[in-house]
């Protein structure tokens, strides 16, 4: 699916991550690009990239490329669902955080945009202390 007019808006920040999920399954690259802000940051700890900053959806939709061609995870996959907690909203902010299957958690703050809708601004694969 490559037509972004296709996509449901997401008024609520907790969809993002199940969206960027099951669109990662779906092979659906824009899709999975569209969930980020044109100028947002992602900050990679995955243990192949730790500390590396992906700067803007030209970026991230070449990394997103890229997990879809090398089949990084298993079965093919990187992304799967896991435990997430409730977003932590602060008026057009939201703090959106999940713990991985493998244990791993993730952070992120959305921004709600002009239309209701949200989309992530910075995005931390894996917070490592």
């Amino acid at each position: 699916m490559n037509d972004l007019t296709k996509r449901e808006p997401i008024y609520d920040p907790q969809e993002l991550e199940r969206l960027l999920v099951s669109r990662e399954n779906a092979g659906d690259v824009d899709g999975m690009t569209a969930l980020f802000e044109p100028d947002a940051v992602i900050e990679l700890n995955d243990g192949m990239n730790d500390g590396q900053l992906l700067r803007g959806t030209e970026a991230i939709h070449e990394f997103f490329s890229k997990l879809q061609v090398t089949g990084i995870g298993p079965e093919g996959r990187r992304f799967r669902l896991g435990e997430q907690r409730p977003a932590l909203i602060c008026g057009d902010l939201a703090l959106t955080s999940t713990r991985s299957i493998d244990g791993d958690i993730t952070s992120e703050v959305a921004r709600r945009q002009a239309d209701g809708t949200w989309l992530w601004v910075i995005d931390r694969y894996s917070v490592n202390w």
